[in-house]
């Protein structure tokens, strides 16, 4: 079978090498490797100079605010705020949604107002970092070891926030997750609640 492909006994375990019978699927493969090789090589080059950051003005508080809440990594935190610089530019909540483009679509008629899907007109690139930590909250409420070294040493009203926002979006996520049959929904959702209590975080 030209597809069939063969663990080689001798190869590390961790990383086993592969045995195609096809030469030219071996040469696809091994390009096919080089290139995320490379991308992954990029992309922790770009890392390793972005980390220099965390710890330095204008970004050290606000990485550090932000990484408090569940699913905000610390290059996450960092992303945002890059992304965001200055968040009382936002006068409420509703407005930091709609920047990242998490806002409800709304159509007045008649006197009331129907609203649908998130618009997604705004900063793609928030948005999905923003939709990426929703997912956390699909678990029950933890402080695991990389979040409590995360709130090592922060003020303990902010990591109180942090730990009250945790059991609503938990309960959110439950709660919407059993009324919704695409998850994909309930986490745009929750990121959108995110975002809002993240603003108030940074905005205070």
């Amino acid at each position: 079978m030209a597809g069939r492909i063969e663990l080689d006994s001798e190869a590390p375990s961790v990383a086993p090498a592969q045995r195609f019978d096809e030469p030219a699927l071996r040469v696809t493969f091994d390009h096919d490797r080089a290139v995320v090789s490379t991308r992954d090589a990029v992309l922790a080059a770009v890392e390793a100079d972005l980390r220099a950051w965390f710890d330095k003005e204008p970004f050290a508080d606000p990485v550090r605010r932000l990484a408090a809440y569940r699913g905000v990594t610390t290059m996450g935190a960092l992303t945002l705020q890059a992304e965001v610089c200055d968040w009382r530019r936002f006068s409420r909540a509703a407005s930091s949604m709609g920047f990242v483009g998490l806002a409800a679509w709304e159509h007045p008629s008649g006197g009331s107002t129907h609203r649908g899907h998130i618009t997604k007109a705004g900063n793609t690139h928030l948005r999905s970092q923003l939709v990426e930590s929703a997912w956390s909250y699909q678990h029950h409420p933890y402080v695991g070891a990389e979040i409590a070294k995360r709130h090592d040493g922060l003020p303990s009203e902010v990591v109180a926030r942090a730990w009250g926002v945790q059991l609503r979006l938990c309960g959110r996520f439950r709660h919407l997750a059993a009324r919704k049959n695409t998850k994909s929904v309930v986490a745009a959702a929750i990121a959108r609640e995110l975002a809002g209590f993240l603003w108030a975080e940074m905005a205070s």
